[in-house]
């Protein structure tokens, strides 16, 4: 009993949610009921995530469901409606990125048990196929035009006109949900609805039906309904804007200019809560802004409209043809006993479409006099549809083609290696001389840093010594360069004793030394060193430029000859980009 009674009072707090929330957003402070209810609305139908959901996937998901063949006034359980709101949100889910999926359990059992609340207040577990079809159809996403073209598809016959029985039955489920959200008094459902709308009973076509519902005011009963997609659509725009009650630099949402005072403007919390400053009355006429023009901008349309440069006004929606297209009637066909037959339907939908078509065809040989300029016109962009086609088709078979000679060209096979043996030859001979050379200069290169290296340590030893023979003879460093002849020097750097003590005479000091050295040092009185050692380095310096000179030959014949081979392949590029260019037609 416990259990049960904790159960029950869970699933009242579900039902009791969504309504909940509504409630803490505190839209009762807004003082018009169209802009309350419509936000109420709008509340209610991002909760439940019905804003992600297009009309055309809604109407889908009712074929999908088998609910084409079931009579308007048929009835279906809750748990047959759970089953086909789950088919909706999960199809939604495979629609959305993986980053914007959506809680499928939640939204199912939120818009449930709203949908509950607002057609089944008794209690009695089931409601009708038109209302939950016209309760959907009304709160998804998408365009109120494509929303009211659907409705009246369901409420007029098959000569394409308006039933106003059925209009009626429309009004009074449609009209439950601003009963719903406590709006009840302000539009509520009344049997002069119909009458509002429509005052003079007349034919009502599609185009009737379009301008009487999207026209500026719609009909009474039903102004929350055109505001409800005006509150979608400008929920980001912004306006560099002051208001002139609350004093914020911009607005989000409407604008809102009155008529009277100049320059008095309101965002939308100000207005919709009646707040006014100054000489502003809530009595004052306003205009309602849905985007942003710059000042050089009106001043340009105000110009463009004064010359006639644009028209006066544009009509609310397209004109559509008065001959409706028949709405499919598939009821004789088939009986859904369980929704698990969904596949037969699918069938049996696709078995009477080809049928359709088949008549159809057998009827253009008989076209009607008004509709025989527009069959004209179709067959004429079928047949230059076929001819686009056809010539697309050749020139992606002329681009295979291409591709393809450009693969067998480029693609090393044994009779091209074959094809010149000498050149081959030629080209392996004067690689080897290049890396023979490279390893010459190479070595070269580290002779000559070991020689500049022993030349800086014997000009660092030179000095020394001239400054100790200045220091025991008491004269200048500079004036007795001779005495240094007579100094003991350390092994030079190449030595591998090169840090031990050096001993007393020149001759043990400069062993590994070249013969210019030993001569230098030998004699009483040295000669120039250092000029001695620039011209060895200077020696090999020449014998380095003239390596270079050779290696630079070597990669000359190199470089020509692999610019012959580049020139060839070249070649076959250029006849693939020609072929490119004669196959490709200019449209």
């Amino acid at each position: 009993m416990i259990e049960e009674g904790s159960k029950s009072s869970k699933s009242m707090v579900e039902k009791r949610q969504l309504f909940m929330e509504m409630r803490a957003q505190n839209f009762d402070v807004i003082r018009l009921s169209t802009y309350r209810t419509a936000c109420k609305l709008r509340f209610v139908q991002k909760r439940c995530n019905l804003h992600l959901v297009d009309v055309w996937n809604m109407i889908e998901a009712f074929r999908d469901n088998g609910l084409s063949t079931l009579d308007h006034n048929a009835e279906i359980n809750v748990s047959r409606l759970e089953t086909i709101l789950s088919s909706i949100f999960y199809q939604l889910n495979k629609r959305l990125p993986t980053t914007h999926q959506i809680n499928v359990d939640q939204s199912i059992g939120l818009l449930l048990n709203f949908i509950v609340a607002t057609y089944d207040s008794e209690g009695h577990g089931k409601l009708t196929v038109f209302a939950m079809k016209a309760m959907l159809a009304t709160m998804c996403g998408g365009k109120i035009l494509d929303k009211l073209r659907y409705i009246f598809s369901q409420i007029s016959d098959s000569n394409g006109v308006m039933v106003f029985a059925k209009f009626d039955q429309f009004l009074r489920e449609v009209l439950k949900l601003p009963t719903a959200v406590f709006e009840g008094p302000s539009f509520g459902y009344t049997e002069h609805s119909v009458r509002t709308c429509f005052p003079q009973q007349k034919k009502i076509l599609l185009n009737t039906f379009l301008d009487v519902l999207m026209a500026d005011p719609p009909p009474q009963c039903l102004v929350w309904l055109p505001l409800m997609h005006r509150l979608a659509n400008v929920e980001n725009v912004f306006h560099p804007v002051e208001c002139s009650y609350c004093r914020s630099e911009s607005m989000m949402g409407f604008r809102y200019r009155c008529q009277q005072c100049h320059g008095y403007q309101l965002c939308q919390s100000c207005f919709w809560r009646g707040h006014a400053s100054g000489p502003h009355s809530n009595q004052h006429q306003m205009k309602e802004h849905s985007s942003w023009k710059s000042p050089a901008k009106k001043l340009s349309h105000a110009i463009s409209k004064s010359l006639g440069c644009m028209p006066m006004g544009e009509p609310p929606h397209p004109v559509f043809p008065e001959a409706a297209e028949r709405p499919q009637d598939l009821a004789h066909t088939t009986t859904l006993e369980s929704p698990s037959r969904l596949d037969e339907e699918h069938r049996l939908i696709a078995r009477y479409a080809a049928r359709l078509a088949a008549e159809a065809s057998n009827s253009t040989q008989c076209p009607p006099t008004d509709l025989s300029f527009n069959f004209d016109a179709n067959k004429q962009q079928r047949q230059l549809i076929a001819e686009l086609e056809n010539k697309n088709r050749e020139i992606l078979q002329e681009i295979q083609r291409l591709r393809l000679e450009h693969e067998q060209a480029s693609q090393p096979t044994p009779e091209k290696a074959q094809q010149n043996p000498t050149l081959l030859a030629e080209l392996r001979l004067l690689r080897h001389r290049k890396d023979e050379l490279e390893r010459r200069m190479s070595a070269l290169q580290e002779s000559r840093r070991e020689l500049m290296v022993q030349l800086e340590g014997l000009m660092r030893l030179l000095k020394d010594e001239e400054q100790k023979q200045a220091v025991q003879t008491g004269t200048s460093p500079h004036s007795s360069p001779s005495h240094s002849a007579s100094c003991t020097m350390p092994m030079p750097i190449r030595s591998t004793s090169a840090g031990s003590t050096p001993t007393h005479t020149p001759q043990d000091c400069l062993a590994g030394v070249g013969d210019d050295v030993l001569d230098a040092f030998s004699q009483g009185v040295p000669r120039n060193l250092r000029n001695d050692l620039l011209v060895a380095a200077d020696s090999i310096t020449n014998t380095m430029s003239s390596l270079v000179k050779e290696l630079h030959s070597v990669d000359d014949g190199l470089e020509d000859e692999e610019c012959n081979m580049r020139n060839g392949r070249e070649k076959v590029s250029s006849l693939k980009h020609s072929g490119k260019r004669h196959s490709t037609p200019s449209f």
